[in-house]
């Protein structure tokens, strides 16, 4: 059987408590240092609280440690690695090669996507370093998935699925830190890429004016799924570390649901923890925040990459602008709007325009403050005052379903339930057998199906008695609830342990391992203390290598202009190269590498 993981995104306990009660086979959250969202971290207190919730349910968590590190971090990480293995923790997210020369737990270790997790080559060096799942670049196709896949058939690859996009292949962006000093790498992205720019050509001629051009939709691979297992996809990850409890409720439910329905059909594919979930809402991703939507790359190059006119999110399409009276909207359209719905537009200028609506009668909308719409504008609703009522209740329930048997023994009775998993627990109870007057079957099965506020429920409850024996009911509650407690002590996880190889790289496989280096156990992992090598993280060095680039992309604006020589066979009007400009002055000069239908953003 192939295991299949739904791998959902925490900022804090309350989102991974909400990812496990709606579907999660796996948790990923930040410690309270050296993870790639620095705003996202919790204590080890917390994230132990979440392991002993999420382990009963055989879901794991995964905890990202996975920046760059300085030599004076090295033993404050393996001080926190052992902490967070001691508190529960089934696996570490990393990006630095330092932690293979730590003195750490056995605890597995997963190949960050800021590693940059592109090629077969790659795969296969992560793997004879002994590293445990691999997660891939978002940029990958299913031909490259597959490939990689078939390179190594042992290790999980894990994908994402869903959520924000950067435009830069992960690990290998370096604008934040060149323009603001927060390093992407540590964690303190000051997303460049979703800033507006110019782009100019080499005469200085405005192509286009004031428009967010790095600026990419959001993914959505939510009908590509079983694709992607067929590929080699085991972990189906969904971006949002920094996104809210709703956003996880709503987006964990959905694929949760799209998988589901998979594995009903694809007996070959198993879900990968235990429990069934019943929501009480009815998912969709459009409710959630979104830039629009995009497959990215998996069926490869498309035109519904980039989102130029806004970086923010614009939600559903909800009608269209009827007529405008004085301090009244009329909406064309059949959506229900409620008082305090935040909608957007474009203006005349293509810039997305926010306002709130202070009363609503029907299709006619009283805003706050009368913004500048016109008849026939599009309106998006980017906050639904309703959804977030619903979304802010109890939204989900998740159950162990259990297999539960009553028989008679020589002094007395055995009660046993078998879960999900295969595993059965039994506890034998003296008792005498008393001749019932009449059938007790249905009762029995009613007291002993009440499993009421646990993690379980009665799937299915048989009675195997030769005679119609009487039992009380206080003295049927009190075996149920004897054999759920020494259920729940003995469903505790067993978890994967994971040691190591110490060795360095092989050679012929530094290529792709020997950027972003910061200390000196990763350089001497690279280089087995050759001097070839350097520090040369711009963290550290504080200065790009000749014509490094500030971002490689595989997202491509000549493309999007419509004249890639490879796909369009259109000649630009303008001559190259061309230039990003920024509001504050600043221009990066664009480089087209066709050969690895590749773009380049370089300080100028």
């Amino acid at each position: 059987m192939k295991t299949i993981e739904l791998l959902s995104p925490a900022r804090n306990l309350e989102c991974g408590l909400a990812a496990v009660d709606h579907g999660a086979d796996a948790v990923y959250i930040g410690a309270a240092k050296y993870g790639a969202r620095a705003s996202a971290g919790n204590s080890v207190e917390d994230i132990a609280t979440l392991c002993r919730y999420a382990h009963q349910f055989k879901v794991k968590v995964y905890v990202t440690v996975n920046t760059i590190l300085y030599d004076s971090e090295l033993q404050d990480t393996q001080d926190l690695i052992w902490d967070l293995y001691r508190a529960g923790a089934d696996a570490l997210i990393v990006q630095d090669l330092a932690l293979l020369k730590l003195d750490l737990p056995p605890i597995p270790l997963h190949a960050s996507t800021q590693m940059d997790n592109r090629t077969l080559e790659k795969a296969v060096a992560l793997r004879e370093l002994g590293y445990r799942q691999i997660v891939l670049a978002r940029e990958l196709s299913l031909e490259q998935i597959k490939e990689i896949h078939q390179a190594v058939p042992d290790i999980p690859l894990e994908a994402f699925v869903h959520g924000a996009l950067c435009v830069s292949y992960s690990g290998r962006c370096y604008a934040s830190e060149y323009c603001f000093g927060r390093s992407a790498n540590r964690g303190e992205c000051a997303q460049f890429c979703r800033l507006p720019f110019s782009l100019e050509d080499n005469n200085g001629e405005t192509i286009v004016a004031d428009k967010y051009l790095l600026s990419l939709r959001d993914m959505n691979r939510s009908k590509h799924l079983e694709e992607m297992m067929d590929a080699g996809v085991r972990s189906f990850k969904i971006e949002g570390r920094l996104k809210n409890v709703s956003y996880v409720k709503n987006i964990t439910a959905y694929y949760r649901q799209h998988i589901d329905a998979i594995l009903r059909r694809r007996k070959e594919y198993q879900r990968s923890s235990m429990g069934v979930e019943e929501f009480f809402f009815t998912p969709d991703p459009a409710r959630s925040f979104a830039r629009g939507f995009t497959n990215y790359f998996l069926h490869d190059r498309t035109d519904d990459l980039a989102s130029p006119d806004t970086p923010k999110s614009r939600g559903q399409v909800v009608g269209h602008v009827k007529e405008v009276r004085h301090g009244c909207i009329i909406v064309a359209g059949t959506t229900s709007f409620s008082n305090g719905d935040g909608l957007c537009f474009l203006d005349a200028q293509g810039q997305l325009q926010g306002f709130r609506v202070n009363r609503v009668e029907g299709n006619y909308l009283y805003p706050a403050e009368m913004p500048d719409v016109k008849k026939g504008d599009t309106l998006w609703r980017n906050y639904d005052q309703q959804w977030e009522k619903i979304m802010a209740r109890k939204t989900a329930v998740r159950k162990i379903p259990l297999s539960i048997t009553l028989t008679e023994t020589e002094d007395g009775f055995e009660l046993k339930a078998q879960a999900q998993d295969g595993k059965i627990c039994s506890m034998r109870f003296e008792a005498e057998h008393q001749m019932a007057r009449t059938d007790q079957t249905a009762g029995i099965k009613e007291v002993i199906g009440k499993l009421g506020a646990t993690i379980y429920c009665a799937d299915e409850v048989e009675i195997c008695f030769t005679q119609p024996w009487f039992i009380p009911r206080s003295l049927l509650a009190d075996w149920r609830r004897s054999l759920v407690e020494k259920l729940s002590d003995d469903n505790g996880m067993a978890r994967e342990e994971a040691r190591r190889p110490q060795q360095r790289i092989s050679p012929g496989s530094t290529a792709d391992f020997d950027f972003n280096i910061s200390n000196r156990l990763s350089l001497e992992f690279v280089s087995g203390g050759c001097e070839a090598k350097k520090v040369n993280a711009l963290e550290v060095s504080g200065r790009l290598a000749e014509e490094q680039p500030l971002m490689t992309c595989r997202f491509c604006l000549r493309y999007q202009m419509g004249w890639c020589p490879r796909q369009h066979r259109v000649k630009s009007p303008y001559e190259e190269p061309y230039f990003l400009c920024s509001k504050d002055g600043r221009r990066f000069r664009l480089e087209f590498d066709c050969k690895k239908c590749e773009m380049k953003v370089l300080h100028a």
